[in-house]
């Protein structure tokens, strides 16, 4: 009875062994399976398929990544990202930081598919788990995009899920922002025109907005006002994300570096008040690298929760 009973501990210990070796197997398979995003034919959206890659080491998992996204696939319907007809010169991870470096030629392509083309790349590479944040020069300048802006870091929620496996196209629409007024103790409002695709959040697409400035086209509600640039040029774009009407904006440091001359709620309020714009933002959380124990100036602690600020807007002046 007593050899029964060994018998029986040791084939459940075997079990127990074999059952753990095998989940440890199919976790490790999960780590080397990647989506690899393609644009589609018609440049209209972003398609994806899972692949799994041979390599498992970091930097071999990202030269592999990269190495299928400019691969020709088999299926007719994806058009691989990095063979339009530009060059990835170089690439470098940096402090969780990938940034991708491309010749003159990818500034020659379509508005829709530049787009497109990015959030296919981003897409696939933010998955190598070292890689945080994706960053395109182009010939070691920063990319900017239609407007001249610089297109800043970019992962994965810079770019919004459609329905199923998609990424749609683009829209034109009006938007609010609000700048500082000449003197720099109030903000004028202006309307601006933008072509943003439906793949690129309009609440960051309104931040980047403000940190680029005015433009000359811009359509001040104000008569002969003149709006002046609030926040300083140089910041970075870490996330913008929204949840319960409020729209947290993850910057860098480069935010607490005010290079105008303005009154300290200014940039807050030019940021916030441009938010809440939008109809699904009430209220706006800023952040400095992910903390918001932090203070703007002296007296403005940023863990506070920002809302619309009617009183430093210049009206009555048609």
């Amino acid at each position: 009875m007593k050899k029964i009973r060994m018998t029986g501990r040791l084939l459940l210990c075997v079990f127990f062994l074999l059952t753990a070796v095998s989940c440890g197997v199919q976790k490790e398979d999960a780590k080397n399976k990647f989506d690899i995003h393609y644009v589609n034919r018609d440049t209209t959206a972003v398609l994806y398929y899972e692949y799994e890659t041979q390599s498992t080491e970091k930097t071999d998992i990202l030269q592999e990544l990269i190495a299928e996204l400019e691969r020709m696939p088999e299926k007719l319907e994806y058009q691989p990202p990095l063979a339009g007809g530009f060059k990835l010169l170089d690439y470098e991870l940096i402090e969780g930081n990938l940034i991708l470096n491309f010749d003159e030629n990818y500034k020659n392509q379509e508005l829709i598919t530049e787009i497109l083309t990015r959030a296919a790349i981003v897409r696939t590479l933010v998955q190598v788990p070292e890689a945080h944040h994706v960053s395109f020069l182009v010939n070691g300048e920063p990319l900017t995009d239609a407007s001249g802006t610089v297109v800043g870091v970019m992962n994965r929620d810079t770019f919004i899920d459609n329905a199923g496996n998609e990424i749609n196209a683009y829209e034109r629409v009006k938007i609010q922002l609000y700048f500082a007024n000449e003197e720099g103790d109030g903000l004028t409002a202006v309307t601006r025109n933008v072509v943003y695709s439906s793949n690129f959040s309009p609440e960051r697409q309104v931040v980047e907005e403000i940190i680029a400035g005015p433009k000359a086209h811009d359509i001040s509600s104000v008569k002969d006002s003149t709006a002046h640039p609030v926040m300083n040029p140089s910041t970075k774009i870490i996330g913008v994300t929204i949840k319960d009407g409020v729209c947290y904006v993850n910057l860098d440091n480069g935010f607490l570096n005010q290079v105008y001359d303005v009154s300290q709620e200014i940039p807050i309020y030019a940021l916030t008040n441009s938010l809440v714009e939008l109809p699904n933002v009430n209220k706006v959380q800023i952040s400095i690298n992910g903390e918001t124990n932090v203070n703007y100036t002296e007296s403005i602690n940023l863990s506070t929760l920002f809302e619309r600020n009617l009183d430093l807007v210049i009206v009555g002046k048609q």
